[in-house]
């Protein structure tokens, strides 16, 4: 059976859940998942777990992600982005110049309080914001804490603008948008979005799903390569199998910093791993490796 990721280059118009939905045909299997949802209407890096590799989308979740987005300045949506209905909008406005927009950027820099979009994928009682939201309930998600890493100004056309950034996971750039625009006192949405990175998953070496249909398992990354931000533990030979049978072990060097641990034996990955910073034991946590007892 198949197993391992994929680095699909999701189209603008498909759901993340479409994917999966091909990826499933493609390879016969039920057993497909994805990690960080991309909004139907943005295009980019789409990690696809296939096989044992799902068992690892979880890992993948907090990988930072990178984003080529547009910022369109006189207008706001009720979704965010150009694909929603328009709440407000200004017929003349005094558009801000790239100093302008440079200096305020760097205010959003690090970590900042974030409410969600109402039409997202969260869930309130057991039910998806946008759904909600559809039904015209009044949706307001409470704020929380994100981080973004860097945002650099790439191009203005009038009142287009062309952003990248650089961003922990859990943050909206629908929701960016709209705050950088409440800030400088102008309606602002969001145009188009491309994921350029997820993790170690970049857009240079994403395929296609016409591509992905025809080369199959061809594209198929092993089961750590989506868990490479996570810091790797070698074990001793003789503790591998024990390990592997649920034992934990110590003496691990040099000292973890972490907790979360890929962990491997005579340089083959094993599984992932939890460190106890204050027993100084490493607890089996997801084995992907088969021992004889």
């Amino acid at each position: 059976m198949a197993e391992g990721f994929l680095n699909i280059l999701k189209p603008p118009g498909m759901t993340s859940h479409d994917v999966v939905g091909y990826i499933r045909k493609i390879f016969c299997t039920k057993q497909v998942g994805h990690a960080g949802t991309l909004d139907p209407g943005a295009a980019g890096v789409l990690p696809v777990a296939v096989g044992k590799a799902t068992r690892l989308v979880e890992y993948l979740s907090v990988a930072q992600k990178s984003y080529r987005l547009e910022l369109l300045f006189g207008f706001s949506t009720d979704t965010g982005d150009v694909g929603g209905e328009v709440l407000e909008h200004l017929a003349e406005f005094c558009v801000p110049g790239k100093d302008v927009i440079e200096k305020k950027l760097q205010e959003f820099v690090g970590d900042i309080m974030q409410r969600p979009p109402a039409y997202s994928a969260l869930k309130i009682q057991g039910k998806r914001a946008y759904a909600l939201a559809r039904e015209k309930h009044d949706v307001k998600l409470p704020a929380r804490r994100v981080k973004i890493y860097g945002l650099h100004f790439i191009e203005q056309c009038g009142s287009r603008v062309l952003l990248d950034m650089i961003c922990s996971k859990g943050t909206y750039v629908r929701s960016f948008c709209q705050d950088f625009g409440t800030s400088i006192g102008i309606p602002a949405t969001m145009g188009f979005l491309l994921r350029k990175k997820v993790g170690r998953f970049s857009l240079q070496d994403s395929f296609t799903l016409e591509e992905t249909a025809k080369v199959k398992e061809t594209a198929l990354l092993p089961l750590d390569a989506a868990i490479a931000h996570l810091p790797r533990c070698e074990i001793a030979s003789h503790r591998i199998k024990p390990f592997c049978n649920g034992l934990s072990t110590g003496n691990i060097r040099p000292l973890p910093t972490e907790n979360i641990l890929r962990v491997y034996g005579e340089g083959n990955f094993i599984g992932i791993g939890r460190y106890d910073m204050e027993k100084h034991e490493l607890y089996p946590t997801k084995i992907f490796r088969e021992t004889r007892n």
